[in-house]
C-alpha cells in the first residue's frame, strides 16, 4: 500500500469524483458493496435473458467487466488482510 494526494472533485455518496495523480483524467470510486451489489444483480438479469440474443452477449460483456474489477478489488483486500465489506454465501 501506498499514500498519494488525489483531487477530489466531487464527493457524492457511491459515486466520488476524483483523480489520481497518474491519470489525465478524473474516474468514480465505486464502493466495494455497490460493485458487489452490480455484479449479482447483472447476474440475476442474465438468467432472465435468452442466451442466444444479442442483447445477451451485449450485457454479459459488461457483466465480466464488472466481475474482473470485483475481483481485483477482493484480491488487494486479501492482500492488505481487510475485511469483505460483503458476504459471497
Amino acid at each position: 500500500m501506498r499514500e498519494e494526494l488525489v483531487e477530489i472533485y466531487s464527493d457524492t455518496t457511491n459515486a466520488a469524483v476524483l483523480r489520481h495523480p497518474e491519470r489525465k483524467f478524473p474516474g468514480v470510486l465505486l464502493q466495494g458493496d455497490t460493485l458487489h451489489g452490480l455484479c449479482q444483480n447483472f447476474d440475476i438479469a442474465l438468467k432472465k435473458i435468452d442466451r442466444s440474443s444479442a442483447a445477451y452477449e451485449e450485457l454479459n460483456e459488461i457483466r465480466n467487466s464488472l466481475w474482473t474489477l470485483k475481483n481485483n478489488y477482493k484480491a488487494a483486500l486479501v492482500e492488505h488482510e481487510l475485511p469483505m465489506p460483503f458476504s459471497e454465501v
